[in-house]
């Protein structure tokens, strides 16, 4: 049986007026560093629990791993991305939703599993997510909310 993750791709919009405050060069978005192994970067996301749906699980994760409630984001319409790969040969797929911060000055409180987190522009978040599909992720989410905007 494939392993199952979900989590959420979190930006923010910088005020009009920031330097660099053009259509899409004024979203930033948070990745995670992990406290174990390669210590990757990443958006908040986890394994599901038994009974949990998808959503549920992107939010009990994005609320541990961020201290990040669900009043404080707006989950985005239309904008749904699933990945399938392998780790420690066993099938793992990951769905991410992209959710925007209502408030960009929240505070990030991060849990054990984590040791940093960081705000980027999407080129220093594909330079940090090393794997090519979560690059890949960052990008299309990128073009669909410079699309709406």
């Amino acid at each position: 049986m494939a392993l199952r993750a979900c989590g959420l791709i979190i930006f923010r919009k910088l005020q009009p007026g920031s330097p660099s405050s053009t259509v899409g060069n004024n979203i930033e978005y948070l990745l995670l560093q992990t406290s174990y192994e390669a210590h990757h970067w990443t958006p908040p996301k986890g394994h599901v629990d038994p009974g949990e749906d998808d959503l549920q699980t992107a939010l009990r994760e994005t609320q541990e791993e961020a201290g990040l409630d669900a009043s404080q984001f707006t989950i985005v319409e239309d904008f749904k991305k699933e990945l399938n790969y392998t780790v420690r040969d066993k099938p793992k797929t990951v769905i991410y939703w992209l959710a925007e911060m209502k408030d960009s000055s929240t505070q990030i409180r991060l849990s054990r599993e984590h040791q940093a987190f960081r705000w980027l522009s999407l080129d220093q978040a594909c330079k940090l997510a090393e794997f090519k599909d979560m690059q890949e992720t960052l990008q299309e989410a990128h073009q669909f909310l410079c699309a709406k905007a």
